[in-house]
């Protein structure tokens, strides 16, 4: 298990590679669960130097669903990103599954899903539409 602790756009991640096998590798990222395709690593460059050649790391491409992993219940739900809810999918009361769609986020002029990944009951959503949030804001509450 390797771990990083990485700087993006100004934005710390804190990312575990868990464990890779072939070209598929599971990583957590800031403790979200991914199974992310790694591609072929590039082949460096024959240095005349005498000193050994850099090897760059492998890219990574995060696929859009999580890795598999047993279904948390309750808590809550945080925005993944900055950004603007353009639309609320469930009500207060409405009993929820992991991998269900619960709100639209309107983010660098592109629309994310916010699914949930836990399964409950919505005991409070704490945005309306039109709402601006910052990445880490609790969204909605899910309850057992």
């Amino acid at each position: 298990m390797k771990e990083y602790n990485l700087k993006i756009n100004g934005n710390d991640y804190r990312v575990v590679i868990k464990g890779m096998e072939g070209v598929r590798a599971d990583v957590e990222v800031n403790g979200k669960p991914y199974e992310v395709a790694v591609g072929e690593e590039p082949k460096a460059k024959q240095s005349t130097a005498a000193a050994p050649a850099a090897v760059s790391a492998p890219a990574v491409q995060a696929s859009a669903a999580p890795a598999a992993q047993s279904a948390a219940a309750g808590g809550t739900i945080k925005s993944p990103l900055p950004g603007v809810i353009m639309d609320i999918r469930v009500a207060v009361g409405d009993t929820v599954s992991v991998g269900q769609c619960l709100m639209v986020l309107e983010a660098m002029k592109m629309e994310n899903n916010v699914d949930s990944d836990k399964a409950g009951t919505v005991r409070e959503i704490r945005v309306a539409t039109g709402d601006s949030v910052l990445e880490g804001d609790v969204l909605i509450v899910i309850e057992n």
